[in-house]
């Protein structure tokens, strides 16, 4: 049988009975929106987080953009983020009218480069491109250095203490886009706890992962957590046709957080097996030619949503062909950076402005990870690589 690339079902067979137990409950009794799994869930999520306040949501982008909504991010605003990540990170900054404003990245991390940061808020504030790449936007008009959001990218925190020290100087609020990122750790603080605000997702394939789309932002802070709990429900005030502001309709629902809820409890034993098959892969393929492995920083815990190479100097899409007659799977995570998008083609980027970003999105290439990936499996896909890259 075909080696899947993420095995939701095998996950399913070990966590099934508890599962179908908490999903029971809630068709017993029948509040199939805010039902108190939804309270539950986010209690239980803030303590794993290490924070005062989970706030759930229907998606990992409904987590992004409730943050930036509450921060009253708009038109004028600049908001810093890196091009090679899902278009979800740079949508929510388009949507709300503000200006994405694009950062290369550290090739060794894939995460933005905080060195290049500090040189784009300079460029935006003087309206210089010599000193960064700018979108149009920021030559024509005078934007306002308003927030970064970093990406956990591949499941690996980004370097916040020296990201920090950028927004601080600039004003930036900082927004953790933790969509891949849940369960990692940065220098002993947890993912989602890593800014002003943090956001994951809950779609099925990431590390901690429901049965449809979910999400949750994390904050310590109180009055943010009580402006996100309104924006999820149309900025509701004091009861749901007291609207104070304008908001979305973005709930997790409660099936979701039942499922959750089942899953939590088994979360920091499957970031032990995906540490451990990480471990298993750095060990096969060490030495082979032309290979990168993933490289975590001393201090850091990757959450391994993806297990990525870095394949220079071979052909990607024969090695992949290779992988799938061996019957062994691979994606390619992002095979076009945001700023070569027709989406975002108004910011009138060449491709070469971010070329760590446009390097990255012609070499890597992410092979089979999951906890329940068995020494077995993964000797397959390690004989199957070195057989592609000889071949």
């Amino acid at each position: 049988m075909p080696i899947p690339f993420i095995d939701l079902k095998a996950q399913f067979a070990v966590l099934e009975p508890e599962i179908r137990r908490r999903m029971d409950a809630v068709l017993a009794h029948g509040k199939f929106i805010m039902g108190p799994e939804v309270a539950e869930l986010e209690t239980d999520l803030a303590a794993f987080a290490g924070v005062r306040h989970a706030v759930t949501c229907a998606s990992g982008t409904d987590a992004l953009l409730m943050p930036l909504l509450a921060w009253g991010i708009g038109p004028g605003d600049a908001v810093f983020t890196t091009p090679f990540t899902f278009i979800a990170t740079a949508e929510v900054i388009a949507l709300l009218g503000a200006t994405p404003v694009f950062v290369d990245i550290d090739p060794r991390t894939y995460n933005i480069d905080p060195a290049r940061l500090e040189l784009a808020v300079a460029a935006v504030a003087a309206q210089d491109p010599t000193l960064h790449p700018l979108p149009m936007a920021a030559m024509t008009h005078k934007l306002k250095p308003k927030a970064v959001i970093p990406v956990d990218l591949f499941g690996l925190p980004a370097d916040y203490d020296a990201l920090a020290a950028t927004a601080r100087k600039h004003g930036l609020l900082v927004l953790e886009d933790a969509a891949q990122g849940f369960g990692g750790v940065y220098k002993g603080r947890k993912a989602g706890a890593l800014g002003a605000a943090g956001a994951t997702s809950f779609f099925p394939a990431k590390p901690l992962g429901c049965f449809g789309d979910g999400g949750a932002v994390f904050t310590d802070d109180d009055a943010l957590a009580d402006v996100l709990r309104s924006i999820r429900v149309h900025g509701k005030g004091g009861h749901k046709y007291d609207n104070v502001r304008i908001g979305l309709n973005c709930r997790l629902d409660t099936l979701q957080a039942a499922v959750l809820l089942a899953k939590l409890p088994a979360f920091p034993g499957e970031l032990d097996a995906r540490d451990a098959a990480a471990a298993r892969y750095d060990a096969g393929l060490a030495g082979l030619p032309g290979l990168t492995l993933p490289v975590v920083p001393e201090g850091c815990r990757c959450a391994w949503a993806q297990y990525t190479l870095s394949l220079s100097g071979h052909d990607r899409d024969a090695v992949a062909a290779s992988l799938r007659e061996a019957g062994v799977p691979s994606m390619v995570y992002y095979p076009k950076p945001l700023h070569t998008q027709t989406a975002f083609a108004g910011l009138a980027h060449a491709p070469e402005d971010f070329p760590e970003s446009l390097a990255a999105s012609a070499n890597v290439l992410s092979l089979p990870m999951h906890p329940y990936l068995t020494a077995d499996v993964q000797d397959v896909v390690i004989a199957a690589v070195g057989k592609a890259l000889q071949g």
